[in-house]
């Protein structure tokens, strides 16, 4: 089973952008505990972040090529309004889990929608590390369900 995580726009800078709100944990440290679940839950993991747009997009249309059986994303603020990554997540026929650190729905009233929720198989919000981890088992169990 190969599950694809996408990080977006900013997320390079966990562990020192505003600790209050994401903790001190970076994004290698959660990459690497999502690759220890993945192994225990037997799926390989591969991780991708970037801070363009149109690159998140184009290893978006890659997967739709690839033996990708899920996709687990934290878009960042693209999120909120980022058409064009929620078209190409679309393009894609496999389970989609969108996992934020915070709890987007108590912050800010622009970040309480979210443009991949209705393509996404389900949202998971607020936890922190456990947010990706929670999503990797959704995103696991859904496929082992299709199978």
């Amino acid at each position: 089973m190969n599950i694809l995580t996408l990080h977006g726009i900013n997320l390079n800078m966990f562990g020192k952008r505003d600790p209050a709100q994401y903790g001190t944990v970076t994004l290698a440290e959660i990459d690497e505990r999502v690759r220890a679940l993945g192994q225990e839950l037997g799926a390989e993991v591969e991780s991708f972040q970037t801070n363009c747009e149109g690159a998140m997009c184009e290893r978006i249309h890659a997967a739709h090529g690839e033996a990708v059986d899920a996709v687990l994303i934290n878009a960042g603020a693209w999120t909120h309004y980022s058409y064009g990554i929620r078209d190409a997540l679309a393009i894609l026929t496999v389970p989609i889990v969108e996992v934020h650190m915070s709890n987007i729905h108590a912050r800010e009233p622009f970040r309480h929608t979210s443009v991949i929720a209705d393509i996404a198989l389900g949202q998971i919000a607020g936890f922190g590390v456990d947010s990706y981890l929670l999503g990797l088992r959704a995103a696991v169990a859904a496929v082992q369900a299709r199978a």
